[in-house]
């Protein structure tokens, strides 16, 4: 399969509090080469003598190696961006479990606090074992990504993402980030609503 790349210009143009035209555009590339990689990995793998693997160094086994960094850089991606656009749309469910653990604003305060951790990405997921919203950061799109969650809040805080408008001053990208929030999005990710090659559910 070859990926396609999506397209994010309806986030330009001032749509986005705080993040300009060049800053997304910089970002939107950045997502871009990940796919690109993607495809690059997925092409060579299909081709790849897997009869030889180990653990210095073989072809296969260096492929398999960088899939997942090229995977979840794009999809993280995508996810972040998705999440981009604000409004105030927040569902009945989503509302409840925010309330059940402190309120909108607790959940956010402790997402930031995630963020600030240093350079990755910081989640807001529903823990699939405990049925809570949690919240994590992950140094790496490739390593510590917790299993057994669905992912409603997506937060690149590498540089990449914030250097243009806010050079090092990563906790006022991150307070720009929670306005520009589409809550629309976060509360469909949440209930599942229908979308192709996901499950449904009634939020």
């Amino acid at each position: 399969m070859t990926y396609e790349p999506k397209n994010y210009d309806h986030l330009k143009g001032g749509t986005l509090k705080g993040l300009s035209d060049s800053q997304l555009d910089l970002h939107i590339t950045l997502y871009k080469g990940y796919l690109a990689k993607l495809n690059e990995i997925e092409e060579k793998l299909d081709v790849a003598n897997n009869t030889k693997p180990n653990y210095s160094f073989n072809e296969y086994s260096e492929l398999k190696r960088r899939e997942a960094v090229a995977f979840n850089g794009t999809f993280l991606h995508e996810l972040y961006f998705e999440n981009l656009e604000p409004d105030n749309a927040i569902s009945p469910k989503l509302q409840e479990a925010l309330d059940a653990q402190g309120g909108k604003e607790k959940i956010l305060a402790d997402l930031k606090a995630s963020a600030l951790c240093g350079p990755g990405w910081a989640l807001l997921t529903r823990n699939r074992r405990d049925g809570k919203l949690h919240t994590y950061f992950v140094a790496e799109h490739h390593i510590g990504l917790p299993i057994e969650q669905d992912l409603l809040v997506v937060l690149d805080s590498w540089e990449h993402a914030f250097m243009v408008d806010f050079g090092i001053k990563r906790p006022d990208y991150i307070n720009a980030f929670m306005e520009n929030l589409k809550w629309s999005e976060v509360s469909r990710r949440f209930g599942y609503l229908p979308i192709p090659g996901r499950r449904e559910e009634i939020i």
